[in-house]
């Protein structure tokens, strides 16, 4: 989550399902894959119930919340924004998620994870049209810029992310230029080039209950 400071693994086994909060070592040395099927805190061995109807749209709010490091009053305002859009609430809520600034900046594999890469742009490591901008959440829009500062093109996370850059694919809704750093919003993304493992149909019940 946003203010997350502490182990991030109990989430994923929580959601039962890996989220990749942290990036390249969920793939080498993941704790999910050690305790898979265990739930995280001292009644984790204990069996679990048949999840209620609330329960199984609650846990799909929290696993899509985890996903993009948002806090429950944010994501509020993601869902009330987007049911009042006028066009698909699910859709909508998805593409403000992956609109956030620090999701492109994953998305185009200049940082490790998404947590990475709301640090890296808290430090103001990435400039949108040409401007500085250490604001996590900020939207973009089709036809913004968004690159790596010039100063900070040799720091390790993003000399390390370069590397990753190759086995992760950029979505049809972004283009990359690797050489520069650079990534521009082409438009707006579709469903399917979005979580799959985000059930929003689920979500929307949950805050239309």
């Amino acid at each position: 989550m946003a203010n997350q400071s502490g182990p991030v693994c109990r989430l994923c086994r929580r959601e039962g399902a890996k989220l990749y909060l942290k990036g390249a070592k969920c793939i080498t040395n993941c704790t999910f894959d050690k305790r898979s099927g265990l739930l995280p805190g001292q009644h984790g061995l204990a069996r679990r119930r048949k999840a209620s109807d609330y329960g199984i749209q609650l846990r799909a709010k929290q696993r899509a919340r985890r996903l993009y490091g948002v806090l429950e009053t944010q994501f509020r305002h993601y869902f009330d924004r987007a049911e009042r859009s006028g066009g698909v609430t699910g859709t909508v809520l998805l593409q403000q998620l992956e609109r956030r600034l620090d999701n492109v900046v994953y998305r185009l594999g200049l940082a490790a994870s998404r947590r990475e890469a709301r640090q890296l742009v808290s430090h103001r490591h990435f400039i949108v049209n040409g401007r500085p901008v250490n604001i996590p959440s900020a939207q973009v829009r089709p036809g913004d810029v968004v690159e790596v500062r010039e100063k900070s093109r040799k720091i390790l996370p993003v000399e390390n992310a370069q590397q990753l850059v190759q086995s992760r694919a950029v979505p049809d809704w972004l283009t990359l230029d690797a050489e520069h750093l650079r990534g521009t919003i082409v438009r707006l993304p579709e469903r399917q080039e979005m979580e799959s493992a985000v059930d929003e149909q689920l979500i929307v019940e949950y805050y239309s209950r």
